[in-house]
């Protein structure tokens, strides 16, 4: 099999990514919105949103997104990623490892000291892959999330 590449995100990938997280989404069992959707959104990604994809044999296999955060550390920028997905058949080629590499050049390449992200604290396997990237997790650090009916009533006071 050909090489992997890991680069940004072309309007040509959107397509294979839109199919690639519509597995994401199965493989999390949450709701998928319809291809259409996600490919409107592709189009339109909102400014500061950096989306890597890990190509091989001109299949898109994975894919890392993040956005620029301010302020971090010293009131310098980040990147805070939202998602990392390789498809199930190519789980164990390193990609995600692949992935995690080009987005921490790509975050020093633009400046940014540190990259953040949330995880699911019963996905064992996943929290010894951030490990072994060499990723502290941060215990004293709670994840929230405004949403819905919440969102709604705290926008209209």
């Amino acid at each position: 099999m050909s090489e992997t590449a890991i680069r940004l995100l072309q309007p040509a990938d959107h397509p294979a990514l839109a199919a690639l997280m519509v597995e994401m989404q199965g493989h999390y069992r949450v709701p998928c919105p319809p291809v259409a959707e996600i490919l409107a959104g592709l189009a339109a990604l909102p400014a500061g949103v950096d989306i890597l994809v890990a190509v091989r044999g001109g299949a898109v296999l994975g894919f890392a997104s993040a956005c620029n955060l301010y302020p971090g550390p010293g009131l310098k920028s980040g990147f805070f990623l939202k998602e990392i997905y390789v498809a199930d058949a190519a789980r164990g080629m390193g990609l995600g490892r692949s992935l995690m590499t080009a987005l921490s050049e790509l975050a020093l390449e633009r400046g940014h000291l540190r990259i953040d992200w949330t995880a699911d604290a019963d996905d064992a396997a996943l929290l010894r892959f951030y490990e072994g990237l060499g990723a502290v997790a941060y215990p004293k650090k709670v994840f929230y999330r405004l949403t819905g009916d919440a969102l709604i009533a705290l926008a209209s006071k």
